[in-house]
């Protein structure tokens, strides 16, 4: 039998039919960067959103594509508070007509999966996470954001859990799921009795090129919001007056942020690419102290040659090589989520007899390149087409 190499599209896939749907466009982030190089593997698929925000100097991403997008986009205020209408996501995403697709992959965090398709029409799922909270996050989101008591929170505990019934409902709609991580791929199993595929993410490792000059400063760069602790990392670096730490980030927490950073931490905002690419050249190592599905930052800091002193949690454990536990260490993890390990782990890295070296991170984040993606993207949906055809 003929082999198909990863990056090969056999003749009988080559005019498929593709729709590609993702839960809403307004930035570009971890999950826009895997919509990115999906519509590379398939740039012949039409692409649908809730609604569709990006700002015109951001929608490179996209190449050109017209994005066909719900009623949600046309609702009052949607650009700036399209979450506030998360409980008529499900209906909105259940009114796209896919019924002329070969191929539907949706790329989905939330609401995506829950498109309609038929029984000859193969949906495979790009999951990013089941919806953290409508599920084992739930708590943590509804404390986060004040919801946790009084009527409006037992309205939202209302709403979520008509969403994990929908959810569940929904996930017998896919046909195979992609897990962005072996952390998620157990989510995955835990919450819809599911297997998944791991298809780790894509790092660009043409724009985050290294650099072996490094500076006497710590760098975290993210979006600042609760989740994320950067206020943690800050706080931790308090107790050490005479480390730096720069911060690189916008977001809701920002201020909050930056009326309890002490002198040798700098708050630098939002940054360009440019700058930020240097700061992560530079940086002694990049601190992570986030509970992430895969996290892309700590991939994109080891891709320029920097450590990473991380949350030994989530898929940081995936993408980091572990010092003492790894040969070629690209990292070290603290164990909890407090002031107390982040200091006792810089101290730590500090203390290494043998220096964590650029190359050896540059090389880990290597196996997480862009054509890595796509061969094992495309492969996986050749194989997963076969066999729905054979079945059919």
């Amino acid at each position: 039998m003929n082999q198909v190499s990863p990056h090969q599209t056999p003749q009988s896939m080559q005019h498929l039919r593709v729709a590609i749907v993702h839960d809403w466009l307004t930035v570009y982030a971890g999950a826009e960067r895997v919509l990115e190089q999906m519509l590379r593997c398939y740039p012949q698929a039409d692409l649908y959103s809730t609604v569709d925000f990006v700002p015109l100097a951001e929608r490179s991403f996209l190449q050109g594509k017209k994005v066909t997008t719900s009623f949600i986009q046309n609702l009052p205020f949607a650009k700036t508070k399209y979450r506030a209408y998360l409980p008529l996501m499900p209906l909105a995403i259940e009114q796209f007509d896919l019924s002329s697709y070969d191929l539907v992959i949706s790329s989905s965090h939330a609401v995506a999966k829950g498109v309609l398709t038929g029984p000859d029409q193969c949906h495979i799922c790009m999951c990013y996470s089941p919806m953290r909270y409508a599920w084992d996050l739930q708590h943590q989101y509804l404390n986060e954001t004040g919801l946790n008591k009084g009527l409006k929170g037992w309205v939202a505990k209302y709403l979520l859990h008509r969403l994990r019934i929908w959810d569940l409902r929904t996930a017998h709609g896919v046909d195979q799921f992609i897990a962005i991580s072996h952390f998620i791929a157990r989510r995955i199993e835990k919450v819809y009795r599911r297997k998944a595929q791991v298809i780790y993410p894509p790092v660009a490792l043409d724009a985050f090129t290294l650099g072996e000059k490094k500076a006497d400063y710590y760098l975290t760069a993210s979006r600042l919001v609760p989740y994320k602790k950067i206020d943690l990392i800050v706080k931790s670096f308090a107790q050490m007056p005479d480390k730096q730490l720069i911060v690189i980030g916008d977001g809701p927490d920002f201020e909050k942020i930056k009326g309890m950073a002490p002198a040798n931490v700098t708050l630098l905002g939002y940054q360009s690419f440019d700058v930020l690419l240097a700061h992560l050249q530079q940086a002694k190592a990049f601190i992570f102290a986030a509970e992430e599905d895969f996290g892309i930052a700590p991939l994109e800091a080891q891709a320029c040659g920097t450590p990473v002193i991380a949350f030994g949690k989530g898929g940081a454990l995936e993408t980091i090589q572990g010092f003492p536990n790894k040969p070629s260490p690209t990292g070290l993890f603290f164990t909890e989520q407090t002031e107390k390990a982040i200091k006792e782990a810089v101290e730590q890295f500090e203390g290494l007899a043998t220096p964590i070296l650029p190359s050896d991170c540059r090389e880990n984040a290597v196996r997480f390149s862009q054509e890595r993606f796509c061969g094992q993207l495309t492969s996986f949906v050749n194989q997963a087409m076969a066999s729905f055809r054979a079945k059919s």
